[in-house]
Formats: C-alpha cells, structure tokens, sequence
C-alpha cells in the first residue's frame, strides 16, 4: 500500500472512458485531454502482419476511403471489445500520447464499461489496459460514471435514474446510497440510429450512403419529435438503381421517421426499468426526474419524447457527452476513497 502510494506520486493516472464511438483519456489533475474517436487505422502486409498505421481522429477520415491493404478498424461493437489485439493497441497509443512518453512508471487506470459486459468481457477490457502498460486497472460501470458527471451526489439516501445513450450501448442505472439499486443496458444506442438513418435513405430515396453520413445527419437534423418547421440537408451518394453519383434534400421530419424505432426501444427499456423499481425509489424519481447523457442526448427534443412516454420529466445534463469521462475522471481524482465502486477483481 506505501510503494503504491509512493509510485502514484510518480507516475500520472488515467481515466479512461473506453467508448464505442470515442474514446476520452482524464489524467489525475489535469482533466480531459484525449477526446479522439475510437479508430484504428491498419495496414495488412502480404504475410498478414498488421501494422497500426494512425488512431482516432486520424483513422476515422480513412474510414471508407482506404486501398485494399489499409483498413479503418472499431475495435469496440456494442459496447464490448470486438478485436482485442487492435484494443490493447488503441489504449497502448492513447496511453502514450497522454504521457508523452514522458513518465516511466506505469500509471492506474479506471476504465468505464457498460452494466451489461460478462466477466470474460471485463477480462478482456482489463487485460488489454494492463497489456498496453497500466500497474493496476478498476472498472466503473458506466451508469454510475454518468451520475457522478451529471452531478448528482451518489452518497445520498435518495434514488436518481440515470439514462446515458452512448454509442454501442444505453445504459439505464437508478442509484442511490452509493450503489446501482437497478440497472438495464441495451445494445441500441447512436450507431443503431446512424445505421437506421441509412436503411431509411436507402429503402425510400434508393440512395447509398456510408455510416458517416448517416451521422452527420442525425447530429445536423435529427429530431425526436416532430418539428413546426422542418429542418433540411443535402445529401450526397449512389442512386442504387442507376449507379450514378446524386443528392438528395433531406428532411428532419424523415429523420425522425428513420429513428422512430430504436428510439421507441430505448423508451421501452426505460419504461421496463420503472416498473421494477422499489416504491420508495419511485416517488424520488418522479421528484427528480430523469438525467440523460452521452451523445444521444444531444438528439433534439428526446428529452421531451420520452417525457411524455413515461410521464415523469426529463432533463438533459450539461455538456451530456462528456458526463461519463467527467464521472470516470472524478472518481480517479477520489480512487483512494472510492474503492467500493470499482471492480478490480
């Protein structure tokens, strides 16, 4: 316990906010440093060897627009690490990037994970931060990180209920006393609606467009609720049917009609978590209402759509994207006094 404090005196620790869509690195007093998406860009030799050629933002603009021999990877599907190798190397460069190769000692890292993750896939996180050079390596799940980024006070009797919709997941955490009295996490988050968003463009307007696009339509019109005045994009791909190079004006409103689904699913694991929860808990949240963050957040007027869903108010916290790397990297500045939330097993 004393060399451990000693080497922490050394050696910067990190929080690490292992995402989907992106990948957020705190160090220990100094905040938010790396907010870079989570892309790594490979290079496939004849004998099979892979060479990491760039990561992040880097490696996502190759995504789609790569020869034959260089592939654009998302080492992390649904929440969970879908390629190990490219994982331990993505958090190895991350790492790196956040010492600037300047401190020798290997630093503790937390890491936030979703609920849902299975013990062999909490190894594999834990094991791939410890493979790119970490001493020591805590879980916190991440309905518990959005909490603590939302400010709320997680020590307190009172039941809060968190909704943060990420990119390959939506983790739904209702806390209080320190702990997850009930949780539900669900594998539909922003790139099921990124890839709702192209199904729809592709069935009705028989235009192909890449994931990316699909994207930045939804940030640039999507909508939850229907509009009093529709929003508009031009949108640019393949007709299908002629195989020519077109564009089409876009409406918030077919936006809307393209994420109805996953939305409306997201709503209903939400709806399936309220009715589960203790009676004493339920009057704090209908005090309290529902915090959203991550990315999904940022969808307008979701707040409203689920509020009137369920009946209850919904608010969206400040800054939502960044509240589960806030929470992760408040929990990394109080390690020592949190040591109950962490799985480190």
């Amino acid at each position: 316990m004393i060399l451990n404090k000693l080497v922490g005196l050394f050696s910067s620790d990190l929080a690490i906010d292992l995402g989907t869509a992106n990948t957020l690195v705190i160090v220990k007093g100094k905040g938010i440093i790396i907010n870079e998406p989570s892309v790594v860009a490979v290079k496939i030799s004849k004998n099979g060897q892979q060479k990491v050629l760039a990561v992040g933002h880097e490696a996502k603009a190759m995504v789609g627009k790569t020869p034959g021999n260089i592939t654009a990877i998302r080492p992390m599907k649904d929440g969970v690490i879908a390629d190990f190798d490219i994982t331990e190397k993505m958090i190895r460069k991350f790492i790196e990037k956040a010492h600037g190769r300047k401190n020798l000692l290997s630093p503790r890292i937390i890491i936030c994970v979703p609920y849902g993750l299975t013990q062999v896939e909490r190894k594999a996180v834990r094991e791939s931060a410890l493979s790119a050079g970490a001493r020591e390596v805590f879980l916190i799940e991440e309905p518990m990180a959005a909490a603590i980024g939302a400010g709320i006070n997680i020590r307190e009797p009172h039941g809060n209920l968190v909704v943060d919709i990420g990119g390959g997941t939506t983790e739904i955490g209702v806390i209080s006393l320190g702990g997850l009295v009930l949780s539900k996490s669900i594998r539909i988050a922003g790139d099921k609606l990124d890839q709702a968003i192209v199904d729809y463009v592709k069935k009705k307007y028989n235009l192909l467009i890449g994931e990316r696009t699909g994207e930045v339509i939804k940030i640039e019109i999507g909508t939850a609720v229907a509009l009093e005045e529709d929003l508009v994009l031009n949108v640019n791909g393949r007709d299908q049917v002629e195989g020519l190079l077109t564009s089409i004006e876009l409406s918030s409103e077919d936006v809307r009609e393209a994420m109805s689904e996953p939305l409306r699913a997201i709503s209903e694991a939400l709806r399936d978590v309220l009715e589960k929860m203790p009676p004493d808990l339920a009057g704090d949240i209908v005090n309290n209402g529902i915090i959203l963050t991550g990315g999904g957040a940022n969808i307008r007027h979701l707040d409203k759509f689920l509020s009137d869903i369920i009946k209850i108010p919904v608010y969206v916290a400040d800054e939502p994207l960044l509240a589960v790397a806030k929470g992760t990297g408040k929990a990394l500045e109080e390690i020592d006094l949190l040591q109950d939330l962490f799985d480190n097993e």
